[in-house]
Order: structure tokens, then sequence, then C-alpha cells
């Protein structure tokens, strides 16, 4: 399984899943590089990952950073529904699909209001098991 998979099942489903001292320390340099390439604030993130997702354009383009990163979002700022759903193991299918096929691409003004907004419906559809790096 490649680390970048592991990283996106742990954005996703990290109590479900869980992850590796290995796949962390990955999860931490995909989160630092996106915080210093966007500027988010810590406080932003942490505020997502409760469930309250401010409008906050630096926190909307960390969110699409790390779709790119992890090749789950295109140039424009569609999700790739089935490749996200293709990378996904077999035994975590039944879980995250329905989420994924569901929520699809939410539309936003740009790409990063795109990866806010679809990540916004990955935590209504599952606020419990919703993670962000």
């Amino acid at each position: 399984m490649s680390p970048l998979l592991l990283i996106f099942i742990s954005c996703l489903f990290p109590r479900v899943f869980g992850i590796s001292e290995e796949m962390q320390e990955l999860a931490n340099t995909l989160h630092a590089t996106c915080v210093d390439e966007t500027g988010v604030s810590e406080d932003a993130i942490e505020s997502a990952r409760k469930g309250n997702f401010a409008p906050d354009d630096k926190l909307k383009c960390y969110m699409k950073c790390i779709m790119e990163q992890m090749a789950c979002i295109d140039d424009e700022g569609i999700i790739d529904v089935e490749a996200t759903i293709a990378v996904l193991p077999e035994e975590y299918q039944a879980k995250a699909e329905p989420i994924v096929r569901k929520c699809g691409t939410k539309i936003g003004a740009n790409a990063c209001d795109n990866a806010f907004l679809t990540n916004k419906c990955w935590y209504e559809e599952d606020p419990e098991d919703y993670f962000l790096v």
C-alpha cells in the first residue's frame, strides 16, 4: 500500500484505520508542506477537524494542497471520485465509497473552495471518523 494512500485513508477515517508511526511522519510532512505553502493557521485546521469550517481562504487552499498531494483533485479543482475510490483498499471501500460518491465534488468559486466544500461534505457524512491532516 502506498504511503499517500495511507495518508488519504488517515484523512478520512483515522479512527477506523489507524496509522503507523511511519505514516504519521509522512502525514506530518504533508501537513508541514501545505501549511508552508498556504500560510494557514493551526487554529483554523484544528477548528475544521472539530467541524467548524470557517470560510478562511488559507484553510480552503490548505485542503486543496492536501488533496493535490494525494492526487485526489485535478487542476480545475474537480475531485476524481473514481480514482479516489480505486486507490482505496478493498476492505475499506464499504465505508468510504458511499461517502466519496455521495459528496463527489462540491463546486464553489474556485479549486480551493471546491476542496473546502468537499471536505465539509465528508465531515457532514461521517463527523466521527473525519480527520484533516
